[in-house]
């Protein structure tokens, strides 16, 4: 059986965890991610809420995650008080971006896939750039408008309206 490094288990046991409606946190690796214990993982930006890093499957030449230091399960969890949070992600992934020499902020893309499109139960920001050469195979899952992939402004708009967000 296939090891997936990205959640040190087999594929079939990233499956079943990723349909599951309880998700450890001891065994969540982007809790240990963000905790600083996957000695594969290196951190491109941190803070005290939340870390950035690439993403090991990118869909363009610029991919990363920001993850939240708190364990939240995915975008579906999300309430008003999270809103400042949100922010605090896109704004970090923005500025990794930058660092990498990224200047045009209308070629990007940022946003959240929702239940069941998420492959690691806790909530995790991609942002990938330039928008225009997200890699054709990988496209579907990056498109605005779609219940697979919301932006940030979409999350953000609905959760300070305090709905929740829920897939189709």
């Amino acid at each position: 059986m296939p090891f997936s490094r990205c959640c040190g288990t087999t594929e079939e046991e990233q499956s079943s965890r990723s349909r599951s409606s309880s998700s450890s946190m001891d065994d969540c690796i982007f809790c240990l991610i963000s905790n600083g214990e996957d000695e594969y993982t290196e951190l491109v930006r941190e803070n005290d809420d939340m870390v950035c890093f690439r993403d090991i499957y990118p869909a363009a030449p610029h991919h990363f995650l920001v993850i939240p230091r708190k364990h939240i399960k995915s975008c579906s969890s999300l309430t008003k008080k999270d809103a400042p949070l949100v922010q605090q992600m896109a704004d970090m992934g923005r500025a990794a971006l930058q660092d990498q020499g990224i200047t045009d902020m209308q070629d990007i893309r940022i946003g959240f896939h929702q239940p069941p499109y998420i492959s690691v139960d806790h909530l995790h920001l991609h942002v990938l750039a330039p928008a225009s050469r997200i890699d054709d195979d990988m496209l579907y899952k990056f498109i605005r408008r779609t219940n697979r992939f919301i932006s940030v402004s979409v999350v953000l708009a609905a959760i300070k309206k305090g709905e929740k967000i829920i897939s189709c």
